[in-house]
């Protein structure tokens, strides 16, 4: 009996060699037509134009969807990176996975940055790809947008991407991509960031020659006059790096708009146009585009009393509606605040030192200068009166938190009313850290700084107990519960 079967099983195969032989000759035969051959380069090629028709061909042919080519990458690989979305989504369907490794342990993600194809991006991230992972230089998709110089690709990943966005500003001024940083700081990447040693975007750029990124830094906000740790300028980093042209972009003697102490609704004006010229496509240094509308949620308002905390003016009618992005779909903290802008700003004067009723300042500029000032002295070159000086104690972090002896003056502002004091060792500021917050509900923006109170639209009062660059810190006052609210940016 087992050898009847047998026999009909060989009769069987038999019958159905031809009509397998002519499927085969079929597939050819169409191929042909369609200017291709079953081949692994004649795949990609079909990938690579977006070619539907063909790959269909190929699969009835048997050919194996996850064919490498001799690089390593896949078919979906080729089709990121000529931003073939039809021919990704048919491999996708046929199995591929959308974080497949390929050549250099890259994904599809990372293919379509490198073919600068920002659309296919997008699309990617909407099917799931991961825009966290490594390649084998240990590159993330936003790093490699940042090298290789895709800003449209960036605004793509950054709201992917926050906590890469200050690093990745580094790296834009490392290599001086003005257009990245553009973008990044739209999207809430800090000119205030540092490297581990100290060096700030503006130093980076400067030393390393970059004078498009070194303008566009300064424009947007970056001090001139920041030192690291060694007490070294961007100017002086260019000149050490052997850049005379830069440093003199930087080093000049200071504007009397940067030996001002603004008021509260001055700076708030500042920063609230700024936002606004990214929103409206104004030129401020910053790219085109709307703001992402936030989900509607209860508003928060501010203690009467508060001098900083009142609203600035609503600028809805100026914003276009857009999807929120991905990034902002998680819940966000409460109070509902949207974190647009920060601001400090270093003034180019520093106390040196204080001996009886006199102060010794140093002055920067093109030629740095030292001056001595007494009570009711001005500045030279500003508004700025000298009410006190003196010496007295006070505990610093620099002497592990023991008392020591620090010089100390007094300044006030005759144009605006506003004063500062000024301590030697420490970085001269025109006003404390502030940020630009967004109502998520009416959209109306607010001026934070820290130690400023105010209650939520249910009744609980909150203290702003920090403002950073890149986040603000809120307790709630009555649990003692803390909130971080991320820089968005004015984009973000």
């Amino acid at each position: 009996m087992n050898r009847i079967w047998e026999k009909l099983a060989v009769v069987f195969f038999l019958a159905l060699l031809p009509s397998c032989k002519k499927r085969g000759e079929t597939v050819k035969s169409d191929l042909g037509e369609a200017g291709y051959q079953l081949t692994t380069e004649d795949w990609f090629r079909a990938s690579r134009e977006n070619d539907v028709s063909a790959l269909k061909k190929f699969i009835s042919g048997k050919f194996a969807v996850d064919s490498r080519n001799a690089e390593g990458d896949s078919a979906l690989h080729a089709a990121a990176a000529a931003g073939a979305q039809g021919a990704a989504d048919f491999l996708l369907n046929r199995g591929l996975a959308v974080d497949l490794r390929g050549a250099e342990e890259r994904t599809p993600l990372m293919a379509a940055v490198m073919g600068d194809q920002s659309e296919m991006v997008r699309w990617l991230l909407r099917q799931g790809a991961d825009p966290g992972l490594k390649d084998k230089d240990g590159f993330k998709p936003l790093m490699l947008a940042v090298r290789e110089g895709r800003p449209a690709a960036v605004g793509e990943l950054a709201a992917y991407s926050r906590e890469d966005l200050d690093p990745a500003l580094l790296l834009a001024a490392l290599v001086g991509r003005a257009d990245v940083i553009d973008s990044l700081t739209n999207f809430g990447a800090s000119v205030y960031a540092r490297m581990e040693d100290g060096r700030s975007p503006l130093m980076i750029a400067a030393e390393n020659g970059h004078a498009d990124a070194v303008k566009l830094l300064i424009d947007i906000g970056a001090s001139r006059f920041t030192t690291d740790p060694d007490g070294r300028t961007a100017a002086e980093m260019a000149t050490a790096s052997g850049h005379p042209e830069i440093a003199a972009l930087i080093f000049r003697d200071p504007l009397p708009a940067e030996l001002a102490l603004e008021s509260p609704i001055e700076i708030a004006k500042s920063m609230d146009a700024f936002v606004d010229a990214v929103a409206v496509g104004a030129d401020a240094g910053n790219a085109s585009v709307s703001p992402a509308t936030l989900p509607p949620r209860a508003a928060s308002k501010p203690i009467e009393g508060e001098t900083l905390s009142g609203p600035v003016a609503s600028r809805q009618a100026q914003r276009k509606s857009s999807a929120a992005s991905p990034a902002l779909a998680e819940p966000l903290p409460m109070p509902p605040l949207v974190m647009r802008h920060y601001r400090e700003k270093e003034v180019p004067v520093s106390v040196k030192s204080v001996s009886g009723v006199t102060a010794t300042l140093r002055v920067a500029g093109a030629a740095p200068r030292e001056v001595s000032v007494r009570a009711g002295d001005t500045v030279p070159g500003s508004n700025l009166v000298i009410v006190r000086v003196q010496r007295r104690m006070e505990h610093s972090k620099v002497n592990l938190g023991r008392a020591a002896e620090i010089s100390v003056v007094e300044v006030r502002d005759r144009s605006t009313g506003s004063t500062r004091e000024w301590i030697s060792g420490v970085a001269s500021k025109a006003h404390d850290p502030v940020a630009l917050v967004e109502d998520a509900a009416t959209g109306k923006r607010y001026l934070a700084s820290p130690g400023q109170r105010f209650k939520g639209a249910d009744g609980a009062e909150y203290l702003i107990s920090d403002v950073r660059p890149n986040q603000m810190v809120i307790q709630e006052t009555a649990s003692g519960a803390v909130q971080t609210i991320p820089l968005r940016g004015p984009r973000g």
